[in-house]
């Protein structure tokens, strides 16, 4: 072999994200707020860009599920080069306050002494974050779980709520008594007392929290009127307590938070504006559009462009100006096509949980991101980003578009059971045992086996401890304690 220098000519392939193919993969996990932010402060970055009307074009941001039909998008710089992207990165990823208070009669919860809800902490998560921050850990399924964050949405900012749950159930097509089921959930939540109906609701959840709701403070909380009158004997008198008593029970009532939902952030702050409109068509299928609202339309001033071409003089005014104009560009076809994804994205996800459009909760079927990755032709890391805070507005209400996935378990005969449907089973089979023959894993998997669900023991040990049921040597201990 000779030694000495020489020239080689090689050919090599490598990816490349550009910083706009970056800025676009971004785009797509924006809310509507964010991207709000992200407009303005290109608006004021760029002369050439500014609003302008909104413009239908057919196609552009309307679609129809006839199951499972969806409009060919445009593509802008080469859309399969973004999820080339996205599997590149995935592939080559590195290893209250206790002063006095009195209901004023007629006020409906307004309490004195309390501050006012314009001066509620605005810092950390909104109150309905915090609260569905807890459900998905407590909910036995994900139809509650649904049925939960409606009724998180539907709290007034002290944390009460005034929506009657017969037509929470109407709306949602739910049975009354998965709404009552999933109201309950709600109550169990921090802060005690959210989820409440009228004062005397929440004020009962708290002392029955404080393991302080015997027959005597029922009576004091269901009087409260007298309370606020002043009428402290003849409140005492229903009490049937002495006066030590009742003033150690009124310095108990005065230490509950009548406005448990104050201690959070407003919804004001963080207002849920729907990405997507669904809405029954004629048809017999789905209309589903974007909302206009969610983001103005921007355009290039073209007639500015022009003003100001003609007076760059020097060979830099006019390489700024074309970049401006190149910027506009690709951000107007940037944004174009974030909101096709995400009406094709949303199209999928209607068209495989039709069923819980047209017969409610009921009829959710397990869904995997991978699932409509596949249907619609884009990564899975991309259909994750695309339903990251986005939401969808239905007639059964308004849900994030995360809420339509969940993992499923093969069922004889069918599609697959719900994971989360699944441990529901398992806690009511083990709550149904008897304490003399308490149900061993293998039981279990037997008896879900007989049911359609294919699942092994292993399985079953790995669901049954997520949902804190003890193993058949604890639980068989624990009834025998409730039964001495």
């Amino acid at each position: 072999m000779a030694l000495g220098p020489r020239l080689d000519l090689r050919q090599t392939q490598s990816l490349v994200m550009t910083p706009q193919l970056q800025q676009a993969i971004k785009l797509l996990a924006l809310s509507n707020l964010e991207i709000e932010t992200f407009v303005a402060d290109a608006l004021e970055s760029n002369p050439l860009l500014e609003i302008g009307e909104v413009r239908h074009e057919k196609g552009e941001d309307t679609g129809e599920s006839q199951p499972s039909e969806h409009e060919a998008t445009p593509d802008f710089d080469g859309e399969s080069a973004l999820d080339i992207a996205e599997y590149a990165r995935t592939t080559d990823a590195a290893p209250g306050d206790s002063g006095d208070w009195a209901q004023t009669p007629g006020s409906g919860g307004a309490i004195d002494g309390l501050p006012d809800l314009e001066n509620r902490s605005s810092d950390g998560p909104s109150l309905a974050e915090h609260l569905s921050d807890q459900i998905g850990a407590l909910s036995y399924s994900p139809g509650e779980a649904i049925i939960a964050n409606r009724i998180v949405h539907e709290l007034d900012e002290a944390g009460y709520l005034h929506t009657s749950l017969r037509d929470l159930a109407d709306d949602l097509g739910a049975p009354l008594v998965e709404v009552e089921d999933a109201l309950e959930l709600v109550q169990s939540l921090d802060p005690t007392g959210v989820g409440a109906r009228s004062l005397q609701e929440c004020l009962k959840l708290q002392a029955k929290e404080a393991d302080r709701y015997d027959p005597c403070m029922a009576r004091l909380i269901e009087n409260l009127d007298l309370l606020a009158s002043g009428d402290i004997a003849r409140l005492r008198r229903l009490c049937e307590v002495d006066e030590e008593d009742f003033a150690d029970m009124l310095a108990e009532l005065r230490g509950y938070d009548p406005k448990p939902g104050c201690r959070y952030g407003g919804e004001s702050e963080a207002a849920i504006v729907p990405d997507v409109l669904v809405s029954p068509s004629d048809g017999g299928g789905w209309q589903i559009r974007i909302n206009e609202a969610s983001l103005p339309r921007l355009v290039v001033n073209r007639e500015y462009y022009v003003e100001l071409e003609a007076g760059a003089r020097d060979k830099a005014s006019r390489a700024w100006l074309n970049e401006q104009l190149g910027e506009a560009d690709w951000l107007i076809r940037a944004l174009d096509q974030r909101q096709k994804t995400i009406l094709k994205t949303a199209s999928e996800i209607v068209t495989l949980q039709e069923g819980f459009f047209r017969e409610g909760v009921s009829a959710m079927r397990p869904l995997t991101l991978r699932e409509v990755a596949e249907k619609i032709e884009m990564h899975e890391s991309t259909v994750s980003r695309v339903t990251s805070n986005k939401y969808l507005s239905c007639p059964r209400g308004t849900f994030e578009m995360k809420y339509f996935f969940s993992s499923g378990v093969a069922a004889a005969g069918g599609e697959g059971a719900s994971s989360e449907a699944i441990k529901a089973r398992i806690r009511a089979l083990c709550d149904a045992e008897d304490p003399k023959k308490v149900l061993s894993d293998q039981k279990l998997a037997d008896l879900l086996n007989e049911e359609g669900f294919d699942l092994a023991r292993r399985t079953v040990a790995k669901y049954r401890e997520a949902i804190g049921i003890g193993s058949s040597a604890q639980r068989r201990r624990e009834k025998k304690l409730r039964n001495i």
